[in-house]
């Protein structure tokens, strides 16, 4: 599998990587069993995806749990991406830069984990009540004392952040400049897709010209552009999509001509050829800087996703995608 690498660091990745939270967080509880998980985290290691990310308030801790029964027996084979700043409580989430904290969440993630060193750790969301170069040289410490071998930050969230003239990362973007001046950045995670493409705006070239890994994250649009979901067939109170306004009946099938393109780019490609397939060659396409991060808990999935790595996709197959429609229904 082609590698690709994240930032300043010059850690080497396969293509495609493996986001692990709805192995036990977000996503249809009914279908999170141990067993399919792990076999699936396996098969995502023997076919190259060697990215696994997760975060310790997935769960919480259980994900980090899961992933440490397989780092026991194949850490060699592993490129770990763990996230830090959020805790989850009954009713809610909420920040913690506090560098105190973050000492000891790495501590206990590396125990979950059974490793002695987290490849990518990523700050999941800055604390509005501690200044981020706070956050950040705290983590930065861990890099020193060899727990951590690099850093990377999490996209801030789009909610109330499209003001008047303000394009949708410009927050992040000013994380970043602030961060840098502490330690280097040398992976951003946000979300990028062909249904959700703001970041080739400007954090997209702000990665490129600095060389700092783009990790994709969502790039199957929480599972609808894949084209295996249908328009009002309902989700288990627990899953994000339950109360998620692209996932409304009307505004899946609204979108349902986004499924359609990439159906006939997939049909071009050949008949086993899948729309998920597709959408992961997009993002693969925006640069080799760029790791599409889909997440999944089924084996069969991860072996379709990695596949998508030897798809390489035509001028006129981009030009088209990029003129698919925009998706209707908030993200908010």
């Amino acid at each position: 599998m082609e590698r690709r690498t994240i930032g300043a660091a010059a850690l080497a990745v396969g293509a495609v990587g493996l986001g692990c939270m709805p192995m036990s967080w977000a996503y249809s509880a009914s279908r999170q069993r141990g067993t399919e998980s792990l076999r699936a985290v396996h098969r995502a290691l023997d076919l190259g995806s060697t990215l696994l990310d997760t975060a310790d308030m997935y769960g919480p801790f259980t994900n980090e749990l899961l992933l440490g029964r397989v780092l026991k027996e194949r850490r060699s084979d592993a490129f770990v991406s763990t996230k830090v700043g959020l805790l989850v409580g009954e009713q809610h989430i909420v920040a913690n830069g506090r560098p105190g904290y973050v000492r000891r969440a790495c501590d206990a993630s590396l125990r979950r984990l059974q490793t002695d060193v987290i490849d990518l750790y990523q700050l999941h969301r800055a604390d509005p009540e501690v200044p981020v170069e706070e956050t950040w040289g705290a983590m930065a410490e861990l890099v020193r004392a060899g727990k951590v071998r690099a850093l990377g930050l999490c996209a801030v969230g789009a909610r109330g952040r499209r003001r008047s003239g303000a394009r949708l990362h410009d927050g992040t973007i000013r994380q970043l400049e602030r961060v840098q001046q502490v330690f280097p950045v040398s992976a951003v995670q946000a979300e990028l897709s062909v249904w959700s493409p703001e970041a080739l705006e400007s954090l997209l070239p702000w990665c490129a010209e600095r060389g700092v890994g783009f990790l994709a994250a969502m790039p199957l649009g929480n599972g609808f552009l894949t084209g295996t979901l249908t328009p009002g067939q309902g989700f288990e109170p627990e899953d994000v999509r339950a109360r998620h306004p692209r996932f409304t009946a009307e505004m899946m099938a609204a979108n349902q001509p986004i499924v359609a393109g990439l159906r006939r780019t997939a049909a071009r490609h050949g008949e086993n050829v899948t729309p998920a397939q597709v959408a992961l060659a997009w993002v693969l396409a925006q640069g080799r800087h760029v790791i599409p991060v889909p997440g999944t808990k089924q084996e069969h999935w991860v072996t379709e996703n990695a596949d998508a790595a030897g798809l390489r996709l035509t001028a006129d197959d981009l030009a088209e995608l990029g003129h698919l429609p925009t998706a209707q229904g908030s993200w908010d």
